[in-house]
């Protein structure tokens, strides 16, 4: 089991352990230590967050001390690292940013050379060493590697953009409302989507350090889609802290999440005859009304556990090129490592530029299953199989819903949390299911239970 690595890199508050300085530096020094033989070169890119350019700056002196050559692109989402890693020789990319967590909180996600995030057992060969190391760096001894000062960070950035932007058929007709939720996204998407052609207005596009995700961006879609509303536009997109998802809404300001995003771009992708083996890769936790929806179009969902990792793996596996989570990642794997919340936007502007249809309309085939997600926190993420008492709290649930809904129990890759998810026919069972499983975790394993 790893200890540091969750779903989506080492993630913390701070300044508080695991982003305290001395495992900071050890994460820098085990992570220059495996990286293959030869020169080594490893890319940095960070959030908006006050606390990710001293974390970079103490990454990169730990890398230095591997013998790494450090770079870095500056403030840019997430997938520019694993696009520049992979397209300009880097042995390795790392981006500090804690996604769509508040301000106080950070971490670290590390792509390969090859732009994709690490196998499992790669991460827990590096906390290994992490952990051994520990044991000998002190604080004091480190002195933080300056990266701002480094050279080539406008370039970088100006190649991912160069991969992105372009001008779009019909956008011009498209009035949009884009909210940066004062992260990555707020330097880039305005050059993105200004060339794009659409009439574009922008919000949370002034981060202070503090305020990234602040009742703005994906984590508050409501938000855009009052904007878009107030504004008469056509479209809201939304994006997370580090951009790599990205959530819309319709002209009357209704969520558009990622389950309908994946409806929407399969459709499309099918009707272009691009859509390999007629597959699409979703998580557990997408809703049951889109597998019922792309099989009405002749397309097969596969699920995978949650993390956006574990559907690329399924997508190389059954040979997909469409996956996502329904919190907004998509991953369309012929033209990036990962999910892009910037790729994502462009390619659902594409389509509503080629169509005479709203795109409430084009996803009007997704017909939403009532849906609950209740989290407990606990003390300890024990395996849910080896507690009966929680084994038999799904199992009577199961029979309940009689194959007519979906229960998913599993713990949080980020947080101490077990996320109980159920769907049923109706608002009232769903709850009835969830409080009852969420009850027996509570009593089990909660932060206020009996050992």
């Amino acid at each position: 089991m790893r200890k540091l690595f969750g779903t989506d890199g080492i993630r913390g508050v701070a300044g508080e352990y695991p982003l305290d300085k001395r495992t900071v530096y050890a994460i820098g020094r085990a992570l220059g230590d495996h990286l293959p033989d030869g020169p080594k070169r490893v890319i940095i890119g960070q959030d908006t967050r006050e606390s990710s350019a001293w974390i970079a700056g103490v990454l990169a002196a730990g890398l230095g001390d591997s013998g790494v050559q450090v770079e870095s692109a500056g403030v840019v989402p997430t997938p520019a690292i694993a696009y520049l890693a992979h397209t300009q020789g880097f042995s390795a990319g790392v981006v500090i940013s804690a996604s769509h967590n508040p301000w106080q909180d950070n971490g670290i996600k590390v792509f390969g050379g090859n732009g994709y995030k690490l196998a499992d057992e790669i991460e827990l060969e590096i906390e290994t060493e992490i952990f051994s190391l520990l044991e000998s760096i002190s604080a004091e001894s480190i002195s933080a590697a300056s990266i701002s000062s480094l050279p080539g960070d406008s370039r970088l950035r100006l190649l991912y953009l160069q991969g992105l932007a372009r001008a779009i058929p019909g956008a011009e007709r498209l009035k949009i409302v884009v909210d940066c939720a004062n992260g990555a996204a707020s330097a880039i998407a305005p050059e993105i989507f200004n060339r794009s052609g659409a009439q574009a207005e922008y919000t949370h596009v002034v981060p202070n350090g503090r305020n990234i995700n602040e009742n703005c961006g994906a984590l508050h879609p409501e938000v855009v889609g009052q904007e878009v509303i107030a504004r008469e536009a056509n479209l809201g997109i939304c994006f997370d802290g580090d951009a790599d998802r990205a959530l819309f809404t319709d002209h009357c300001g209704n969520v558009v999440n990622g389950d309908a995003v994946m409806l929407l771009l399969a459709c499309e992708m099918k009707q272009r005859g691009s859509l390999a083996n007629n597959t699409v890769v979703a998580t557990t936790m997408s809703n049951m009304g889109l597998e019922i929806a792309l099989r009405e179009s002749n397309i097969k969902l596969l699920r995978a556990p949650v993390g956006d990792k574990y559907v690329l793996d399924e997508m190389k596996k059954s040979g997909a090129v469409l996956g996502g989570e329904q919190s907004g990642h998509i991953i369309l794997s012929r033209e990036a490592t990962t999910g892009d919340g910037m790729l994502t936007a462009m390619r659902v502007l594409a389509i509503l530029a080629a169509s005479t249809r709203p795109i409430a309309q084009l996803v009007s085939g997704l017909k939403v299953f009532p849906q609950t997600i209740k989290n407990v926190r606990v003390r300890e993420k024990r395996p849910l199989d080896q507690v009966p008492e929680v084994v038999a709290a799904i199992q009577c649930a199961e029979q309940q819903l009689n194959g007519n809904g979906r229960v998913n129990v599993r713990y949080s890759g980020t947080e101490s949390l077990a996320r109980v998810m159920v769907e049923a026919e109706t608002e009232k069972m769903v709850r009835g299911i969830a409080d009852s499983i969420a009850a027996v975790i509570e009593q089990k394993l909660g932060i206020n239970s009996a050992h």
